[in-house]
This record gives structure tokens, sequence and C-alpha cells, in this order.
């Protein structure tokens, strides 16, 4: 069978199952299969496929047809120009974060600093931060001991060994040391919409990554009250919050003796991250 007539039939399957981008989705998944990049692909569409790729695809398409995101399908999330390995163990990478690290890396541009990355996840965060800044250093922690398994494989992936170590452990147990830059982005969402998320979200992601509580400040809260011991005198901190939550993140903030320095939104025009200095 010709690469077009599979994509077609993979596309109309995806596409009775309500799964959005379906086209695409199809696209990516006969490209995992083959082997191939979409481009290739796509400008060869006469390419014959095998039956035994054929099987392969159509495993691929049944678990996207089951609202798998395609991330864990693939085992890879393309973040801020790099590839990181993830599994269901560790959040996908969000379009939103890249912004948090855009702006960091614009404040920190060729400065040696220490960094805390709190809830660390697949390492995305952290290891994006030290690609750029080669003179600084930094730590990683999670209370999941698979996500950190994750984490090390991207170090290892991103060749950052000598100045990124990585922790399992709840960063309340983190005292040793105070760091330049606090950055986390935590569990924000209350527990009662949880079950409004859509399906690829709340039944294949890491609830324990999402479920910030009753009112989904819980961790945030945490991190405000630890960051106060472990960051320097003019430290940062840099947190990703959710949609409304500007207004009380900011009197939590102020009330623990932060200033306000920067403020991003996303692409819906939200605040969704808050960069606040410790005084």
């Amino acid at each position: 069978m010709r690469a077009l007539e599979v994509i077609k039939i993979g596309s109309n399957l995806l596409k009775e199952k309500k799964i959005p981008n379906h086209i695409l989705d199809s696209e990516i998944l006969l490209s995992k299969t083959l082997s191939k990049s979409r481009e290739e692909i796509l400008v060869n569409l006469d390419q014959e496929v095998d039956v035994e790729d054929i099987s392969v695809y159509q495993k691929y398409l049944l678990r996207r047809s089951q609202n798998e995101p395609i991330a864990y399908i693939l085992g890879e999330k393309e973040f801020w120009s790099k590839k990181f390995t993830i599994t269901k163990d560790t959040l996908i990478p969000r379009p939103e974060t890249e912004l948090l690290v855009d702006k960091l890396l614009k404040i920190y541009w060729g400065k040696n600093i220490s960094i805390l990355d709190i809830g660390t996840g697949s390492g995305c965060i952290i290891i994006s931060l030290l690609s750029v800044l080669d003179k600084s250093y930094g730590i990683g922690v999670d209370i999941s001991k698979k996500a950190i398994f994750i984490a090390k494989k991207n170090r290892k992936k991103h060749g950052l060994f000598s100045r990124l170590i990585f922790l399992h452990k709840s960063f309340e147990n983190i005292l040793e040391k105070k760091f330049d830059l606090f950055v986390s982005n935590p569990p924000y969402i209350e527990k009662k919409d949880i079950k409004n998320l859509s399906k690829d979200i709340k039944k294949y992601e890491p609830i324990m990554a999402l479920d910030g509580g009753n009112d989904g400040l819980d961790l945030i809260k945490k991190v405000i009250y630890k960051s106060k011991y472990i960051l320097k005198i003019n430290g940062m901190l840099a947190l990703e919050i959710g949609n409304e939550q500007y207004k009380k993140v900011s009197k939590i903030l102020i009330d623990n003796k932060f200033r306000i320095k920067h403020v991003i939104k996303d692409y819906k025009n939200n605040i969704r991250c808050i960069i606040a200095i410790f005084k």
C-alpha cells in the first residue's frame, strides 16, 4: 500500500474518534513507524509501505484513537528547539513554559548563577537554561523517582553531567545551600477541575503533577515559603501559575517579602508566569 493511502486510512480512523489534528497525527505516526522524517514521507507519498510496518502503524493509531497524546506514543517532545525523552511519568512540556525559559535567559545571559528547579519532571526547564548559561550549574528535584530517571536520561542526551544534579527528594528537604534562581512549574489546577480536563491530559498525564489542591495553590504556597530560606538576597523566584491565579499568587509573594519584577503572558494573553525578587 502506498504511503498516501496509509495516511488517509489513519486520518479517517482518527477523525471518526474525534481526534483533533487527525491528518497531522496520522503523518507523524507513519513517520515514527518508518523511522523517516515527516517531510521525507510527504515528498514521496508513492512509496510502498510493507505489511509489517502497516501492522505497527495500526497499533500506534489505536493508542492515539484512545486519546493517548502523540508525545507519549513518540516517547519524546520538542521543547525550546531540543528533543526531550518523556514518558507517562512526566508532564508533556508546553509551549507556554518556553516563554519562561526565554525570559530567564534574557535576564541571566552570560552570568554565572546557581539554579534550583522544583518538580523538574523531564528536566526540560533547567536543561534548556543550562544549555545556554554555560557558566552556571543547577539542581533539579522531584518526588517522583520515575521522573528523575527520565530527567537523568535527558541530562545525558544534552551533555550536562558536570553542571547538573537531579535528586529524588522533597524540595522541603533542600537546606544545605542558597541559590540565585529558584524556578518551578508546580501543580496549579484546582482539584475539582481535574475532571474537566481533556481526556488526553486527565487519562494519561501524572495527576500528582497537575493537582494543586482545593484552591490550586497548595504547592505554589509551599514553594514561595520555602524559597525564602534557600534564595540568596535579591535572588529570583520564577513560577508558572494557572489562569486567573495572578492576584492571589502576587499577594502571597508580597506578603512573603518578594517584589514582583516581571509577568509573562501566554499566547492567549493570560498571565502565566511570575518572576519575583526576594528582598
